[in-house]
């Protein structure tokens, strides 16, 4: 995701000022994703310049520093663009641990033994992690994180039995 596409499922919420959409999207993403001020503002003005936003001044801003961003028809237009479009990738992504595995494994010990330092360091964040769920706020965001990082550390796992089945059979049929 980028930050352009969560600025505009924010706006197409209601109009905000570029600080609530920077607090808002810390919020919804649990503080997953960190933003700064300057970045925020950045991307409104590139949104702004590509029609997908309109700004105005804020009116009970005695400053008149303050903007009101809304998003544009065009705006929810490439939103919805991007929440019909599939977020993943088919192509192997460039994982660090799956290059550890791949760079090692014509040598099955030190495939092994990154195999099995990985499986622990695995097992230890998941049971953190699932210690963690029991005490999380009953909020959708931190619950939604949470499920989606057990479910990663799981398919690693599964990950790490098939490499670690496909590394054996493969030693057991070399001459």
């Amino acid at each position: 995701m980028a930050v352009r596409e969560g600025l505009l499922a924010l706006l197409a919420d209601k109009p905000r000022h570029g600080y609530d959409l920077r607090a808002e999207f810390e919020a919804r993403t649990a503080e997953l994703w960190r933003l700064n001020s300057g970045q925020v503002y950045t991307t409104l003005d590139r949104l702004e310049r590509d029609g997908l936003v309109d700004a105005d001044d804020d009116p009970d801003d005695p400053s008149g520093r303050r903007r009101l961003y809304r998003v544009t028809a065009a705006g929810r237009t490439e939103l919805h663009s991007w929440l019909d479009a599939a977020g993943w990738s088919i192509e192997p992504q460039r994982d660090e641990l799956l290059m550890k595995v791949l760079l090692v494994a014509d040598d099955p010990a030190g495939a092994a033994s990154v195999i099995e330092s990985h499986r622990l360091a695995v097992l230890e964040r998941l049971q953190r992690l699932r210690q963690e769920q029991r005490h999380l706020p009953d909020e959708l965001a931190p619950q939604l994180v949470s499920d989606a990082l057990v479910a990663r550390l799981e398919a690693d796992l599964h990950w790490l039995d098939r490499c670690e089945q496909r590394l054996a059979r493969r030693t057991e049929h070399r001459p």
